[in-house]
């Protein structure tokens, strides 16, 4: 089973903060890379930040760049991803994605596994 599977999600005021949790313990292989992508109604998925697993190094989108944090517990193949400063434009479905393949980290097509994804929501 390598479906990683996000935790997390739920209802936040705007200028609210929300953690999502992404295990992906299913892995066997630590080489790998770890992304969060959204997709709200009528728009396209779009990449929000991605982790390379080894290095700790991480990656984000202009819109989640100070403000959200991406973060891995090495020994137990999770990540955080922490949200501050939440707006009505955040409000999406949040899927997890990991691959062991190199590839552009911002693509939804590098990624080969998908978790079924986590609803947020920022409305007051």
């Amino acid at each position: 089973q390598v479906q990683p599977v996000e935790s997390g999600g739920g209802l936040v005021q705007p200028g609210g903060s929300m953690s999502l949790s992404c295990d992906a313990s299913g892995r066997t292989s630590r080489r790998y890379l770890m992304a969060w992508f959204r997709q709200a109604p009528g728009k396209e998925r779009e990449f929000v930040a991605a982790i390379e697993w080894t290095t700790g190094n991480p990656f984000y989108s202009d819109s989640a760049k100070d403000r959200f944090t991406f973060t891995r517990d090495n020994y137990r193949n999770w990540a955080t991803l922490q949200m501050n400063s939440l707006q009505s434009d955040d409000t999406a479905v949040y899927y997890c994605a990991t691959t062991n393949r190199g590839g552009n980290v911002y693509l939804a097509s590098t990624y080969s596994d998908w978790g079924q994804g986590t609803q947020v929501t920022v409305s007051s």
